[in-house]
């Protein structure tokens, strides 16, 4: 969704940076990948931070440490330990006025090449430049995501993007995004590499044995920098939204790259560090795989993650799902084809989707999900909505939108039948200023595929029993319901509610699900119509844009790449440093 998956917090070229934990819809930025490790959470979710933000007034001091090999020592700074914030701590581990040493800071300048060298023989990858390095203060960390907020693109249109996901029921109508994000951020920064100026940047309240796994997993991205330059790489996904069918066609077909992007840089960066943290205990990722269930479980604790342990599923899973999920995938990679194409092979042939992400196995195979197609709708909608968003359901949103609605268990059983989905959104063209920022203003449609018509069967009657819990007044019009083959094609269901927003018609035909919220229902119809009669009656027609040759698609089909509902969140916290969630899990998985 382009919270959309387009959530880009900004482009390269407006000086923006990544902060590097991974992850999933229209970035924050590309420049400056952050390590900060947020609780567990969400997609993907490493930032990038622009390193001159994050400087200002600070001091260049310099180092005597040695470089490695085949390097030229870079410049260091010390931005001023002041007493300023205490960003980025939880209020479990905040010390107040605690700060590291200069002496504290000498030393960290001297691990990053030590740490570097570490990353390039774990990951094959070759150190080509040096990195730079500097420490700086919570106070301008919390500066720098205040000003990312209210001056960077994506996160405008992640802002803007937040009712469309209080329409799917993703968030609550009367969740307020910007400052829950601001302080989830602001508690789980702790480290970022800067892309654009080349730069990692530690964080002066951080202990000095707490931030060397953090490093490791900075110093990665620096890695992954230097072989495909991170701000062009991961920065795939169109920004503007989408007025015409050729539109919705690019949409559907690249919106979800950055995400699946962000899930390899953070897993491989994960990788890493665990790989740092169990070195010393004689084990590895690859010679212990049986530790990957024990680092999922400790990244889904909220212990030490005040902030975190009060964020809806949505926004905890799209944190921590480019750390996590990304981990996972890099694992399986290396295990079943050898460092090369765990590392370098990811980078240069990256996954497409999150279903890539979370089934490695296909990614190996060359297969990419289905994308359903969407025929032009415009002719009918044009001239009563305004065009607001439009993106794929992923695996990972219709994971998420399970666990939402009817629990974990749900979400297990269904997500492994999903095989695909999409959905548009519309903003009423006389929907009042004041209305604009609210769901009332909005209608949207999402058709969901399946792969059998159980599943398909469970998961609209799932939907329809949770749609109480995302409009008032709900109730079953049985009046207009149309039943019997008379009315309806056979094989096909109809299910119609009034809502405060209007009607909400659901139908089911053989595996697919149509749902249409808030449209009258004369349009409700012939939007049904419209596309599910565009699927046919065999295989899934699939939406089909600058495909890649050679590249099946998972019914068999070659297919284009595509884009989740959660991306654009996903990408944004990613975008914003390396979570301490992530870290904290990692760490807590090995150590007593």
């Amino acid at each position: 969704m382009e919270l959309g998956n387009g959530e880009r917090m900004s482009k390269q070229d407006e000086g923006s940076a990544r902060v590097g934990a991974g992850q999933s819809g229209r970035e924050m930025s590309a420049g400056f990948r952050a390590g900060a490790i947020v609780g567990a959470g969400l997609l993907a979710a490493i930032l990038f931070m622009p390193a001159g933000i994050l400087s200002a007034a600070g001091q260049a001091a310099t180092g005597s440490q040695a470089p490695a090999a085949g390097q030229t020592k870079g410049p260091i700074e010390i931005a001023p330990l002041g007493q300023s914030g205490q960003a980025g701590k939880s209020s479990a581990d905040s010390k107040a006025d605690t700060h590291i040493t200069p002496e504290q800071a000498k030393q960290l300048f001297g691990l990053v090449d030590e740490l570097i060298k570490f990353s390039s023989d774990e990951t094959g990858l070759p150190i080509k430049s040096t990195v730079n390095r500097r420490i700086t203060s919570g106070a301008e960390v919390e500066g720098y995501l205040k000003s990312k907020f209210e001056e960077d693109e994506g996160a405008k249109r992640m802002q803007r993007d937040e009712i469309v996901l209080k329409k799917f029921g993703l968030l609550d109508r009367d969740f307020q995004l910007k400052p829950f994000l601001l302080a989830l951020l602001t508690e789980q920064v702790e480290a970022y590499y800067d892309s654009k100026t080349k730069t990692v940047n530690m964080l002066d309240w951080v202990d000095v044995e707490e931030q060397k796994p953090v490093l490791a997993h900075e110093l990665t991205h620096a890695l992954q920098d230097q072989r495909v330059n991170l701000d062009k790489w991961d920065d795939q996904t169109p920004d503007d939204v989408s007025m015409n069918a050729a539109g919705d066609a690019e949409h559907l077909a690249k919106d979800e790259l950055d995400t699946a992007r962000d899930a390899v840089v953070e897993g491989q960066a994960t990788a890493v560090m665990m790989d740092y943290i169990l070195k010393p205990m004689g084990k590895s990722l690859v010679k212990d795989p049986e530790v990957m269930d024990f680092v999922k479980q400790q990244m889904s604790s909220t212990d030490s993650s005040p902030v975190l342990a009060r964020a809806p599923l949505l926004l905890s899973e799209s944190l921590i799902f480019p750390y996590r999920e990304g981990l996972s995938f890099e694992q399986d990679v290396w295990m079943d084809k050898g460092t090369p194409a765990a590392f370098a092979g990811t980078l240069d042939r990256p996954p497409t989707s999150t279903w890539e992400i979370m089934n490695p196995r296909m990614y190996e195979q060359k297969r990419t999900p289905a994308i359903p197609l969407l025929p032009n709708i415009h002719p009918l909608l044009d001239k009563a909505y305004k065009p607001y968003d439009i993106g794929q359901v992923g695996q990972l949103d219709l994971h998420i939108l399970a666990g939402i609605f009817a629990g974990e268990s749900a979400a297990r059983d269904l997500t492994p039948a999903w095989n695909g989905g999409v959905y548009w959104a519309g903003q009423r063209l006389n929907a009042a200023p004041a209305e604009q920022a609210t769901t009332n203003s909005l209608a949207l449609f999402y058709l969901s595929a399946w792969r059998n018509a159980g599943s398909a069967d469970a998961f609209a009657q799932m939907y329809a029993k949770e749609l109480g819990r995302k409009y008032s007044g709900l109730k079953v019009d049985a009046a207009a319901t149309k039943t019997g083959e008379t009315l309806l094609p056979a094989g096909e269901s109809e299910q119609v509610f009034q809502t405060n927003e209007g009607p909400v018609v659901i139908t089911t035909r053989g595996k697919l699900v149509f749902v249409a919220e808030s449209f009258p229902l004369d349009m409700a119809r012939k939007l049904t119509s419209t596309v599910l009669d565009a699927q046919g009656t065999g295989e899934l027609k699939e939406a089909v844009s600058r495909p890649r040759p050679g590249l099946p698609s998972a019914n068999g089909s070659e297919q284009a790449d595509g884009q989740t509902l959660t991306a654009g969140l996903v990408r944004f916290m990613a975008d914003c440093g390396v979570m301490k969630a992530a870290v904290h899990g990692a760490v807590a998985a090995v150590r007593p």
